[in-house]
């Protein structure tokens, strides 16, 4: 079980300790659900939080630097498990700790992103997202989410031997696909000058009509988004149009 554990506060590169080292971790006096029944999380592209992903940052006299080819990342090593003392905490991306969530640490993967765990001692897989930094001990390479830990059989003995391997985060659930969308509009005479300009810079916006209030409004959106690598292109081009409070969304499809 991981005996330190340091999370990012909003200001970037600041580490602390979320609570005082005379507090121990532990696993939970009693258990509200059925942690078996807990689902995997479900890889699916996400912004990334810019105070958690600088391109490197210290800890404890260490430097450490993000992976620049997240994808490709696999390692095997030792898993440690965090859970009561960090539990409704905030994590490195302003989250709050649910050691009942299937999340985890990790030093130099981004934030969000999500890996598949294998205990190489029993062969049971998870799959995580990472929303937090650590572990900070030489030879650990993640911190799991007490309900991952048990999950994976390696709850009571604090750690376990693991491969992780990073997940491409793209559409996954075929029920639903994912849009960039760029604003809600009420004049249609604002709706078609951005359809313009997004047009001039080879982007084929799709313009939604939605009533609210008897009146008319506009949903401007990008997509339907298929990976990483589109998604990152089409910020890419906004950002030089000025454009930078776009979001996604998901929408259910019908059959």
């Amino acid at each position: 079980m991981s005996k330190l554990k340091i999370i990012t506060l909003i200001i970037p590169l600041l580490f602390i300790g979320c609570s005082s080292d005379s507090v121990k971790d532990g696993a939970p006096e009693t258990i509200p659900i059925d942690i078996n029944a807990i689902p995997d999380a479900v890889p699916r592209y996400e912004l990334q939080s810019h105070s958690a992903n600088p391109s490197s940052y210290t800890v404890l006299g260490k430097q450490y630097t993000l992976e620049t080819r997240p994808s490709d990342y696999q390692q095997t090593g030792t898993a440690s498990w965090y859970g009561t003392k960090f539990h409704e905490h905030k994590t490195a991306n302003g989250e709050t700790y649910n050691m009942f969530a299937m999340t985890a640490a990790h030093k130099t993967l981004p934030i969000p992103s999500y890996v598949q765990v294998t205990n190489l001692d029993n062969q049971q897989q998870v799959i995580v997202r990472i929303n937090d930094r650590g572990p900070f001990h030489e030879d650990r390479i993640i911190d799991l989410s007490y309900a991952a830990a048990v999950k994976l059989g390696i709850q009571q003995n604090g750690t376990g031997l693991v491969e992780v391997k990073a997940l491409e985060a793209t559409q996954t659930n075929q029920a639903e696909s994912i849009y960039l969308q760029l604003g809600v509009f009420g004049d249609f005479e604002n709706v078609s000058k951005l359809e313009e300009e997004l047009r001039q810079a080879q982007l084929n916006p799709r313009i939604k009509t939605e009533q609210r209030q008897g009146k008319n409004h506009y949903k401007v959106q990008l997509g339907p988004i298929l990976s990483n690598v589109e998604a990152d292109t089409l910020i890419d081009s906004l950002n030089q149009l000025g454009i930078t409070n776009s979001h996604f969304i998901s929408e259910k499809n019908h059959d």
